[in-house]
Formats: C-alpha cells, sequence, structure tokens
C-alpha cells in the first residue's frame, strides 16, 4: 500500500469553467482508522454536474464545498483496513468520500455493497446509482409516462438522459432525444432505440421538433434548462409533464439567467413542471434497483461508462460534462479494481 495520500482541495470558488487553479493539489500521510472506524481505498470516483453547484458559495440542496475542504464527490472502494464490527477488510463500499485515494469513516456515510462479478463496479455510480434513480423516479413518478406519449429528453447522450430514452420506450413512448454530435445522435438512436435525435449545435430545435413530434410533446425531462427548455415549452401539449432533472446550461453562469420567457404556456397548457433531487427517493431505492436490474439483464436497456484515468484528471473530467465531449456516465479511476 503505499504510504501518500493524494487529495484535490477547493482552492478558489470557481467562475464559468473550472480550472486547476481552482484546487489545491494535496498530498498527505495515509490516516489509520480509530476505533469505531475503516479506512477504505477509492477505486471509481463519479463525475457529475452537481460539483460545479458544490462548488458555489451559495447553499443549495447541500451546503457548499468550503475553502481548503476535500472536494465532494461519489466513490466506489473497498476497505483495507476496519475497526467497527460492522465492517471488514476486503468490503465494497459506497460514499460521498471525495476527490482523493483514500478516505476514513465511521460507517455513517457508507453503504456496503454487493460483491457480484456480473455487476460491473461502476455501475454503483451510474446505472445502480444516482444517475439511475433520477432517470427512474424522475421519469416515472413526474413524468408519468403512458403509452403512445412523446417523450423528449435533453442531454440524451449522458448518464441520465440516456437511460430516460430507453425506460420511455420501454413504457411505449415515443423518444426524440437532444444531444450535441452527430455521433451521439446515431449511438441514441441505432444503439439505444430512441425514436429520433436532435443535434442542437446543428440544427434547429425548434424546427426538428416540429418535424419530430407531430403530435406535440406529453413528456420533456430536462438536463439543461436554458433555451432549449423554452423552445420545448412552444410545443407542449394540454397537461404535459416537465421534469426538472438538471440545470446544466445555467451552472457556470456568472449573471442570473433568465426565465423562459413563453412561460405562460405552462399555463395555458395546463402542464405541470416540477424538480426533484435523487436524496427525495432514498426510502425507495430498492423499487428501482427492481426494475432498472430486471430490464438490464433482460437486455432491455444499454449503459455505457467513459472512465477517465487518474485522480489527477478529475478537474478536467467534470468540464468534459459541460463542453460534451463524454457519452453515457463519467467516472474518473482512481486505483486497480480487486480480483475476487
Amino acid at each position: 500500500m503505499s504510504k501518500i495520500n493524494r487529495q484535490w482541495r477547493l482552492a478558489a470558488r470557481p467562475e464559468g469553467l473550472i480550472r486547476e487553479s481552482d484546487f489545491e493539489w494535496r498530498e498527505e500521510v495515509i490516516p489509520s482508522p480509530s476505533e469505531g472506524q475503516v479506512l477504505i481505498r477509492n477505486i471509481y470516483l463519479s463525475i457529475d454536474p452537481t460539483y460545479r453547484i458544490w462548488m458555489n458559495e451559495e447553499e443549495s440542496y447541500m451546503p457548499p464545498v468550503q475553502i481548503g475542504e476535500i472536494m465532494r464527490g461519489g466513490v466506489v472502494g473497498i476497505i483495507e483496513e476496519s475497526r467497527h464490527s460492522d465492517f471488514e477488510a476486503g468490503d465494497i463500499v459506497q460514499g460521498l468520500l471525495g476527490w482523493q485515494d483514500y478516505a476514513i469513516d465511521d460507517g455513517t456515510g457508507i453503504v456496503k455493497l454487493l460483491k457480484d462479478v456480473s455487476i460491473p463496479m461502476t455501475h454503483y455510480l451510474g446505472i445502480f446509482g444516482g444517475n439511475g434513480l433520477a432517470a427512474y423516479f424522475g421519469l416515472m413518478d413526474i413524468g408519468q409516462p403512458k403509452e403512445g406519449e412523446t417523450l423528449v429528453v435533453s442531454a440524451a447522450a449522458g448518464g441520465v438522459g440516456s437511460l430516460v430514452g430507453q425506460i420511455g420506450k420501454i413504457k411505449g413512448c415515443r423518444v426524440v432525444g437532444i444531444a450535441g454530435s452527430d455521433d451521439k445522435c446515431d449511438w441514441i438512436t441505432n444503439e439505444l432505440g430512441f425514436d429520433a435525435a436532435i443535434n442542437y449545435k446543428t440544427e434547429s430545435v425548434s424546427q426538428s421538433l416540429s418535424r419530430h413530434c407531430p403530435d406535440g410533446i406529453d413528456i420533456y425531462f430536462d438536463n439543461v434548462g436554458g433555451e432549449i427548455l423554452e423552445t420545448v415549452l412552444d410545443q407542449i401539449n394540454l397537461h404535459a409533464r416537465i421534469v426538472l432533472c438538471g440545470m446544466i446550461s445555467q451552472y457556470n453562469a456568472s449573471e442570473p439567467v433568465p426565465g423562459p420567457r413563453n412561460f405562460v404556456n405552462v399555463l395555458y397548457k395546463r402542464a405541470r413542471i416540477e424538480g426533484f433531487i435523487v436524496l427525495d427517493y432514498l426510502d425507495r431505492v430498492m423499487e428501482a434497483m427492481t426494475d432498472l436490474g430486471t430490464w438490464l439483464f433482460e437486455g432491455r436497456l444499454q449503459y455505457k461508462v467513459d472512465i477517465v484515468d487518474g485522480l489527477k484528471n478529475a478537474p478536467h473530467a467534470v468540464n468534459m460534462l459541460f463542453d460534451g465531449s463524454n457519452r453515457g456516465k463519467l467516472v474518473v479511476k482512481l486505483s486497480e479494481e480487486p480480483s475476487f
């Protein structure tokens, strides 16, 4: 075992896209667990848009990361040493263990995971993690899809959007995805089964939605906000449901972002618009896991993981979410997986 624990700590509040200088790289001696604690070697770090929110000074659904603190982040790791009666060395765990190689926990911040060679460890950060829960509960609880309805998904080639579209197809919807490249559009239609895709960088989203959604839009699963949300609101049907999962187009804004100019259409169409956070559904995790697991192992869901190698590259990986260079769930590999 290396004797050094490498860390990224927040050094400054970012303005716009994050820079490596917004963090401090620190190397410290690996701590030893006290009675009632465990030492965890982190293996995969989840990369999520919400990290950009946590770097701001304003409080959101969680307290902001303070200057000087280890950057918060979801991790899957393995217990290297245990002085806790509920855990033993070799257990695979998940928690908000931060941007670092090793973490100490007293058992309250981690969840023990199954050791199952048929389940890739990265799935616990994706389809069986926050992405899967967001896709499942956002669409099923708020979107309430019905057979024959039209579902539009933004950021459709991302970790959440790619699942939302596939679940929509399972539920009998016509699914149209919005993504940022021809390659991503080809992937979600030819491999994931979306009915149509729109490249928002090269096409008129308004005209393309009119063409691909001739009967209007019943459900919009929004991961981006901004201009695309405004465009979709022009074409929603009576009693449409708008699911607000993310606003990634606004996270790097330095000034307040104006709301959709056509928001009155929500009133005219008696639509419902609702935001949610995955934490709202933690008491129903097994409900989602049962369906997602069944669909995955039946081959009805596909899931791609985009892996960046090395903790040093974590700041760069976050920006990949905003420049659109990732496809599927984005993670950083911190260390080697154990062999079972």
